[in-house]
């Protein structure tokens, strides 16, 4: 990796939750950087007034509160459980200011390409110039490029769709009959407002998912992260038939898999929904017919609005494509931050995780700085890990059987996660994460 310089700054392409963890780990080193954001603000997608992103009103974290910050940067206790979108976005802006994070980035800037050169510096295009640069730390998330299916018959579908992306409040719902396509988190919270506000509302699944709910003995259910798998498996074995029972009861398919083999749902208000018969659970879609949708079991039904919370696409637009090696649409980095295939580029943020993120976004870029800082100061520990990189093939599964599916292709196991991590910190002679290591640059 080319040694960062003063003449040639580290460049940060994102000023989002992951952007700011990048940004703080390289002003902790004294390693220049410039840091590139689209947007007005400091944000990412809790942003809703950022253009293009997929947060709607009323979105709320589906991690809770104590377990979600930053590293060393608690979220305020008068916080709810499980924190709001508003919330969120005042936390991160806070992050921002409290570490005197806004003074390296250029805002209103969008990269349009960023290319390596010959002698292994980066030549980035924004809307601001040309820029130089020593490296790229690739921050702009995840949740941008929104993937849905193609349907038959949609070419004549009298009703609207659109996207999860493009949904905000509840005013789009009223007076119409409305299908939510999809269930994950989002789609369960999206087919909930549907529920209370549309004259009829559909969830279409073709996978049966896990429920957990968000509280267990009163406490958020998350705060069990310290049992094992197998002890969180037994835990629900015992919760599920007494808390959630069977779902199929409400038309919803078993699930084909075990607990954390696909991301769960932290949403029972949905099972409410359904129980009461606000809403109403369908099979896959077959096609659409005029105004109506057919169903996989032949029943067919009129909608006016059909929601696709089908998920989305890992994207970096402004990297070649053969920059990275991509596998079913997500990127497959070494511990999901350091490309193989070419020195100098790294990011923060391509991770699919049964756990809060925040915490994790420090983790990776703490890895990426002190490999930053390596580069410009120990020239031979840099060497060594980019021929690691090369080699090392960690497990981060955790023996966790991952349903074969395009989103869970790079998916985590957060242990399995944070162990690979403290192992390469080891190796590499790395210093960890520690309590009050950013008090020096706090304002």
């Amino acid at each position: 990796m080319p040694a960062p310089s003063a003449e040639l700054p580290v460049a940060v392409i994102g000023a989002g939750p992951a952007g700011l963890a990048a940004a703080r780990a390289l002003r902790l080193r004294g390693i220049p950087y410039v840091q590139f954001e689209r947007h007005s603000d400091v944000g990412g997608i809790w942003d809703i007034d950022n253009p293009g992103t997929p947060m709607y009103r009323s979105a709320h974290f589906i991690s809770s509160r104590d377990v979600s910050g930053f590293f060393d940067f608690p979220m305020p206790r008068s916080y709810a459980d499980y924190p709001s979108r508003a919330q969120i976005l005042e936390y991160t802006r806070a992050f921002a200011d409290e570490f005197g994070l806004r003074d390296g980035i250029r805002f209103g800037v969008e990269v349009s390409s960023a290319r390596q050169e010959a002698d292994g510096s980066w030549r980035l295009e924004t809307t601001d110039g040309v820029v130089r640069a020593s490296a790229v730390v690739a921050c702009n998330g995840t949740t941008w490029a929104a993937r849905r299916p193609t349907v038959p018959g949609e070419e004549t579908f009298e009703g609207e769709i659109i996207h999860s992306r493009d949904y905000r409040d509840t005013d789009l719902f009223r007076g119409r009959r409305v299908l939510v396509v999809g269930l994950g988190n989002s789609g369960a919270d999206i087919a909930c407002d549907a529920a209370v506000s549309a004259e009829a509302t559909f969830v279409s699944t073709r996978r049966g998912y896990h429920f957990i709910p968000k509280h267990i003995l009163g406490e958020p259910s998350d705060t069990t992260g310290w049992l094992p798998i197998w002890g969180e498996r037994a835990l629900y074995a015992i919760m599920r038939p007494i808390v959630i029972g069977d779902v199929r009861r409400w038309g919803l398919p078993k699930p084909d898999h075990r607990l954390f083999e696909a991301h769960p749902l932290l949403n029972t208000q949905l099972l409410h929904f359904l129980q009461h018969g606000d809403a109403v659970a369908k099979p896959g879609i077959e096609r659409f017919d005029g105004p109506e949708v057919v169903f996989a079991d032949g029943s067919r039904e009129r909608v006016d609005l059909v929601v696709f919370a089908t998920g989305y696409d890992f994207a970096i637009p402004y990297l070649p494509e053969e920059y990275i090696d991509w596998k079913g649409g997500r990127p497959t980095l070494y511990l999901n931050a350091f490309s193989r295939e070419r020195d100098g580029l790294a990011a923060v943020s391509f991770i699919e995780v049964n756990s809060s993120a925040y915490t994790l976004f420090d983790h990776v870029a703490n890895l990426v700085a002190q490999h930053l800082a390596d580069a410009r100061d120990d020239p031979d520990r840099a060497a060594r890990f980019r021929a690691l990189a090369a080699t090392d093939h960690p497990d981060l599964t955790g023996g966790v059987r991952f349903v074969p599916s395009d989103r869970h292709a790079n998916y985590v196991e957060v242990r399995a996660f944070k162990k690979a991590i403290r192992r390469t910190v080891r190796r590499m002679g790395w210093r960890p994460l520690e309590r009050g290591m950013f008090d020096g640059l706090r304002r």
